[in-house]
């Protein structure tokens, strides 16, 4: 069980939230560690303060959640990753996904075996965000806040999560049509470290119903469908997701011979509840961390190549993080 012992929120949306329920608010991180000596500090801040503000919490002994991405740029995520360390101080980054069920029922399947030697892998995130959610957060429209950084490294990180490393990205982008600065609309090819290759596209200007949001169910206020936004074929099936469908032939594998659809049964729970008793489990020393800066990192690589190659039009590769570091990645 966590308990609340305060809030950091300059407004008065957060002060009002923090007085309503009887719990201390602070104008800034550095009030709240003058007044108090917090286990653990979650920061969902816009990306641009998570560095400054990490580091701060490092500099306290402060353990530390980290919304995604954990950075703007890979090479100041390493400065807060080598702080961490240097310090012995936790730090785990938001890639929640990872804490679901469904998505831990899925790796099961693919390390087992089942699938065979992944082949291919696609990833499809579009939906049509409406303009207010822009207005009331108008560096939402600014360059680096567009759905390849907000959305799609969600995506990344749970393809990097369940296939494998991605080695390096053929990207293509377009820009808003609403006259933003960031793009709307973007697609990459990506070459993975197995020898399989991944296509993924992401849109937030597309009316449609394959993304996590409306498939997953994660989230009530997101209209449900029934459709996956997930593909992970294999030279002895295939796994859709998230309706988690398995698909093999039991006979010889022939694509004029019949194939059979198998709905794998797992557990169901929140996802963000999850994430936050594995905090508190590492906090206490108990449970190694999940999403590791490191990990945060890794799939932030990804990210930036992408945005890399869609502004280029080349192909750009991912460096694997050097030393000690991808020898952790490997274990």
């Amino acid at each position: 069980m966590a308990d609340l012992c305060g809030i950091v929120d300059p407004s008065d949306d957060g002060k009002n939230y923090a007085e309503t329920h009887g719990i201390p608010c602070f104008e800034t991180l550095t009030d709240l560690f003058q007044a108090q000596s917090p286990d653990g500090v979650i920061l969902s801040t816009p990306t641009p303060l998570h560095i400054e503000q990490g580091l701060q919490c490092v500099r306290n002994g402060c353990a530390l959640l980290v919304e995604k991405p954990i950075a703007i740029h890979s090479s100041e995520a390493m400065q807060l990753v080598d702080a961490a360390d240097a310090a012995g101080v936790p730090l785990l980054v938001g890639h929640h996904r990872r804490h679901n069920p469904l998505i831990q029922k899925a790796k099961s399947i693919v390390q087992s075996g089942a699938i065979g030697d992944i082949r291919a892998v696609h990833t499809q995130c579009w939906f049509y965000k409406p303009d207010h959610y822009f207005d009331i957060a108008p560096w939402r429209k600014k360059t680096g806040a567009g759905p390849i950084s907000v959305n799609l490294v969600h995506d990344v990180d749970l393809i990097r999560h369940l296939c494998g490393e991605i080695t390096s990205v053929q990207a293509q982008s377009a820009p808003s049509s609403r006259g933003f600065e960031n793009e709307e609309v973007a697609g990459a090819v990506l070459r993975m470290a197995n020898g399989s290759v991944g296509t993924l596209t992401v849109s937030d200007g597309v009316v449609a119903p394959w993304s996590w949001e409306m498939t997953a169910r994660e989230y009530p206020v997101y209209p449900p469908t029934n459709q996956s936004c997930y593909l992970i074929g294999g030279s002895e099936g295939s796994l859709s997701l998230p309706d988690l469908t398995f698909w093999n032939q039991n006979g010889q594998r022939d694509w004029w011979e019949p194939i059979n659809a198998t709905t794998v049964t797992r557990q169901a729970s929140n996802p963000l509840d999850n994430q936050i008793a594995h905090f508190l489990a590492v906090i206490a020393g108990d449970e190694a961390p999940l999403v590791s800066g490191i990990e945060g990192t890794r799939t932030l690589q990804v990210i930036e190549a992408i945005q890399k190659s869609a502004a280029t039009g080349r192909a750009i590769s991912v460096a694997p993080i050097d030393g000690a570091r991808s020898a952790e990645m490997a274990v």
